[in-house]
């Protein structure tokens, strides 16, 4: 089947990050991408499974709307596509589960494709601590917290900027990024969550900005502390980078199926800020 046609899959995928260490395989280490792939090879008999997907979460962070793609030949989609839904959960474990296999529509990349990420970090300062059962998304804050100081915090951070400060550097890549939208809100009482919407996020981006909106929730910063930081460019030793298991990926949206394409190609583009 290795010359033959072949047709690119979606895969809808959720998971508990606890027990990960991270999306990414890695030797001797227990992986989504790694559990995902053995479970594909053994439904399909297919030695050569490599998945593509849209966001590569570290260790410890959660999923509810992950999407990847796969290519596999045409013959074996045609024979297989009815069942390889629940044929896949029968053989995943319970921590990880793939809730669609479609048919991807042509230009379809699961990486460069999307038009936007959407994370949620959900932290809690309840004075008992995190309900036992949400222990595991829910991180605990020791202080009372002020949403409406946190989205005041937020007004700078929004928009095409370099996110330096917030990012760990990686050789090669770039720290520039659209931040589309930051906002806290209530989930229940004492229960808060923030939504960090962005064309494409660098390490740790989500966690340094959730630290540093919690240092002005708590009130140990002013609400204009973040936006100071960004504009330095450096690291702050006052960001303090908070704990994976809050954090779940929750949407990953992508354009019309006529500009899948295009917007794959434009998202492969160096980033530079105007000017720059």
């Amino acid at each position: 089947m290795r010359d033959a046609p072949t047709v690119r899959l979606r895969l809808d995928i959720a998971y508990d990050g606890t027990d990960f260490s991270g999306w990414a395989e890695q030797p001797d280490r227990r992986t989504v991408q790694g559990e995902l792939q053995a479970a594909l090879r053994r439904v399909l008999r297919l030695a050569g499974v490599q998945l593509t997907v849209a966001g590569r979460t570290d260790a410890g962070v959660h999923a509810r709307g992950q999407v990847a793609h796969l290519d596999v030949p045409v013959e074996l989609w045609a024979a297989e596509g009815d069942r390889l839904l629940r044929r896949l959960a029968g053989v995943l474990p319970a921590d990880v589960r793939v809730h669609a296999v479609t048919e991807a529509p042509p230009g379809f990349d699961a990486r460069f494709s999307p038009l936007f990420r959407r994370y949620v970090y959900r932290v809690s300062d309840a004075p008992g601590g995190v309900d036992p059962l949400r222990r595991r998304d829910v991180l605990w804050h020791k202080h009372s917290l002020d949403l409406d100081r946190m989205n005041e915090a937020t007004a700078g951070l929004v928009g095409e900027h370099d996110f330096a400060a917030y990012c760990r550097k990686r050789a090669g890549a770039t720290t520039i990024r659209e931040l589309l939208r930051l906002e806290w809100y209530k989930e229940a009482e004492h229960l808060y969550a923030a939504a960090v919407q962005a064309d494409a996020f660098c390490h740790n981006m989500v966690r340094a900005l959730v630290g540093a909106l919690l240092a002005v929730g708590d009130g140990r910063r002013g609400a204009e502390w973040p936006r100071k930081v960004l504009e330095a460019g450096v690291r702050d030793s006052g960001v303090h980078v908070v704990p994976a298991h809050g954090l779940s990926l929750e949407e990953v949206r992508y354009p019309e199926n006529d500009e899948l394409a295009g917007r794959a190609a434009a998202t492969r583009r160096v980033r530079t800020l105007p000017g720059g």
